[in-house]
């Protein structure tokens, strides 16, 4: 999950129109050349307002289940739509790519952005493993071992296909693994992406994304569901949807704009959700299993898209329900919710058990999830927020600074 904070302002000068007005569906601004790079890529509040609905989404779908029989409670008014709430593992992805490349500064060190990227998630998660071990393998009984547990503490997990269980530590850690495989690779990757023009960098990030589909449709195809499932959680195979997040920021801070409204991506997204649950009926069992191979792509573009689209229309002045300040402060509590939740989803398992599957489940959905907030808001505040600006105070400094600190005395 993405971790990269935005601001609750945006400047004074960005309330003024910087996109131009009617025109082609891919303009670009005067003043951006094509390998051009803004300096001062301004930060948006909706993208913080967007990160806890795409946490709110795995949240229900993991309080929903794949089935009857699975999560805390099973609703059918929601099922089987909010099983596309797994895919809000992918949305950030596309969000983790997009800020970084976003917020990039030329010329600044690799280093410090790992030791900043280090203090962003990592005290966080530490802090939610100890709950975690204790409600899942102590109280829980669910088997591990130390390996896979240590694995997990220091995320790289996603890398051994014979972790126990699949999913070791925290269940939802798998995602920050895959996080920081990209955080290890982005300050190559920037550069690398700085150097080529816009229309090639769409055809690789098209091409990457074509490749993951591929890779399902053969792993599905050719080996078994436990190894086919630890392949699309490799942190390699997820790296296109990241890709697509820088595509889409480079391609905005070059000065390009799209013809993008959020509430038409939106509907266009609800729509395909319908015809994916559905596909098993509405379609032929070939058409049924490709619409399954291209989920993740597919909902890679909707998410790089939407961010787009609501990137776009703040950087008009048009601030929507999303840069309110209660969603600003849930979408910056929203790291803590993702890492807590399936903590306390195993927790409602294990004191109460699994009920019958009743619409009456969206009251306990609704209770969990405002309890989940709660505990999100005093982990933010009391953990993930001081451990980070202590980290930030460590900082090592450059050997430069240092010498030029020793000269000066």
């Amino acid at each position: 999950m993405i971790t990269s904070r935005t601001r609750l302002r945006l400047p004074p000068h960005l309330h003024a129109p910087l996109a131009p007005g009617p025109g082609p569906s891919l303009t670009r601004q005067r003043g951006h050349g094509e390998h051009g790079r803004s300096l001062n890529a301004p930060r948006v509040d909706s993208l913080t307002g967007l990160r806890f609905l795409a946490a709110l989404a795995v949240f229900a779908h993991h309080f929903t289940g794949l089935s009857a029989q699975g999560g805390v409670a099973h609703a059918p008014l929601l099922f089987p739509y909010s099983t596309m709430g797994a895919n809000g593992v992918g949305f950030f992805f596309v969000l983790s790519g997009f800020l970084l490349t976003w917020g990039h500064r030329p010329g600044a060190p690799a280093g410090l952005f790992y030791w900043r990227r280090i203090g962003r998630i990592w005290p966080a998660h530490l802090a939610a493993t100890v709950p975690c071990v204790l409600v899942l393998y102590l109280w829980g009984g669910v088997p591990t071992d130390l390996f896979s547990i240590f694995a997990s503490l220091f995320l790289v997990q996603g890398w051994f296909p014979g972790v126990v269980p699949n999913l070791p530590g925290n269940p939802v850690s798998w995602t920050l693994g895959v996080e920081a495989f990209f955080y290890l690779l982005f300050p190559c990757a920037i550069r690398a992406a700085l150097r080529y023009r816009t229309r090639t960098l769409a055809l690789v990030a098209a091409a990457a994304l074509a490749a993951m589909w591929a890779v399902n449709w053969w792993a599905d195809s050719h080996l078994s569901a436990h190894t086919a499932e630890w392949i699309m959680r490799h942190p390699v195979i997820r790296l296109p949807e990241f890709a697509a997040g820088m595509f889409f920021a480079l391609a905005l801070r070059r000065g390009h704009r799209f013809r993008l409204a959020p509430p038409v991506i939106v509907a266009a997204f609800a729509v395909y959700a319908v015809a994916y649950c559905h596909r098993e009926a509405w379609a032929g069992a070939h058409l049924a299993a490709q619409l399954g191979w291209t989920v993740r792509p597919l909902a890679a573009v909707f998410a790089a898209l939407l961010i787009t689209a609501y990137v776009q229309r703040e950087l008009t002045g048009r601030r929507g329900w999303l840069c309110s300040r209660p969603m600003v402060l849930l979408g910056l509590w929203s790291y803590a919710f993702y890492l807590l939740h399936q903590t306390l989803n195993r927790l409602c398992i294990e004191a109460w058990g699994r009920p019958e599957p009743s619409n009456s489940a969206l009251f306990t959905l609704i209770g969990v999830a405002a309890v989940a907030t709660a505990l999100s808001w005093a982990m933010f505040t009391y953990v993930e927020e001081p451990a980070r600006k202590w980290w930030a105070r460590h900082a090592p400094r450059r050997p430069t600074a240092k010498r030029a600190s020793a000269d000066a005395s």
